[in-house]
């Protein structure tokens, strides 16, 4: 018999095989990270600097295989995902083409936006050889409807938060956020993490307080840690032993810092 899954929790194992364990319609919401499949099984150097392009071992697919692995989580996230919940996904060039195509023809999904989170401090193109990629494209898309409606079309969505977050303006969908800065890496650090003002942002505009959102690649535990800040209930699933232990941590450090701060108020 299948249970839904403990809030507040950190899952250690394959995403799948734990989605798959959950009933239906148990998620509120899903923002999920995926692997984007640009690792390489040898590092591209470069002449002049250190740097290597990732090497994670989770990033790394044969094409066919990367294809089904897409349709297999994306599926399993739409059936636990309640209707009319949120499905929100990251990608770069390298992947967000072939998520938008399974969500929307594959999954009959209805997308509602696209957002460009545009880094002015991403890292140079160590190639010489194409433009320097500066930006992260995120699919906002709505799961189905329930039973006997043709088109999902009560998702949650806060527009006037939207508006204080651009001085009372229409927010529009390109967001400006640096690449995760050197203070939300104190206990650690995952090679596609997000900023956590990125993560929170999308908490507030796209779910309520008390919803239960699921990462189902939990990496360093950054949605959680943004649900928490904001009255949300979490799942994260992680397959890797020390990111599932850097999220933990991340949480204790960010339960401990409001703690002195919600002393320091009183």
């Amino acid at each position: 018999m299948t249970k839904p899954p403990q809030p507040n929790r950190v899952i250690r194992g394959d995403a799948l095989a734990v989605m798959r364990k959950w009933p239906e319609a148990c998620i509120d919401h899903c923002i999920a990270d995926p692997p984007f499949n640009m690792s390489k099984k040898k590092g591209l150097g470069w002449a002049f600097s250190s740097h290597v392009t990732m090497q994670e071992t989770w990033d790394q697919f044969e094409s066919d295989d990367f294809f089904r692995f897409n349709v297999e989580w994306l599926r399993e996230v739409c059936r636990v995902v309640k209707p009319n919940g949120n499905i929100i996904v990251f990608g770069t060039y390298h992947n967000i083409y072939e998520l938008g195509f399974i969500l929307q023809s594959g999954l009959h999904r209805r997308i509602l936006n696209s957002i460009v989170w545009y880094k002015p401090n991403a890292q140079p193109n160590i190639t010489a050889r194409m433009l320097t990629e500066s930006t992260e494209q995120l699919i906002w898309a709505v799961n189905g409807a329930p039973a006997g409606k043709d088109k999902a079309s009560g998702w949650t969505f806060d527009y006037w938060r939207a508006k204080e977050f651009n001085g009372g303006k229409q927010l529009r969908n390109l967001w400006e956020f640096g690449v995760t800065p050197k203070s939300e890496r104190k206990e650690g650090s995952h090679p596609s993490q997000k900023p956590l003002g990125l993560i929170e942002r999308l908490v507030e505009l796209s779910t309520a307080r008390g919803d239960l959102i699921l990462d189902p690649f939990g990496g360093a535990g950054t949605l959680a840690v943004a649900a928490e800040a904001h009255g949300r209930d979490w799942v994260l699933v992680e397959s890797t032993p020390e990111y599932a232990t850097l999220a933990r941590a991340r949480l204790k450090a960010a339960r401990a810092a409001r703690r002195r701060k919600e002393r320091d108020q009183g």
